[in-house]
């Protein structure tokens, strides 16, 4: 593997990690107060996408 391609998968991976840290943060900055009756939000748990229904 050249220094090229290593360069390149590095910079990959570190946008990946940059990307999953701000959507976390995101979720943790947007929860509903909990003193309002609203449950807490969960960030560690999965959540299922329902897929589109094909014909």
């Amino acid at each position: 593997m050249t220094r090229y391609e290593r360069m390149k998968m590095q910079r990959r991976m570190q946008r990946r990690i940059r990307m999953v840290v701000e959507e976390r943060r995101m979720t943790l900055a947007h929860r509903p107060p909990v003193d309002q009756g609203f449950e807490g939000i969960d960030p560690e748990a999965t959540v299922e996408i329902p897929r589109p229904e094909t014909a």
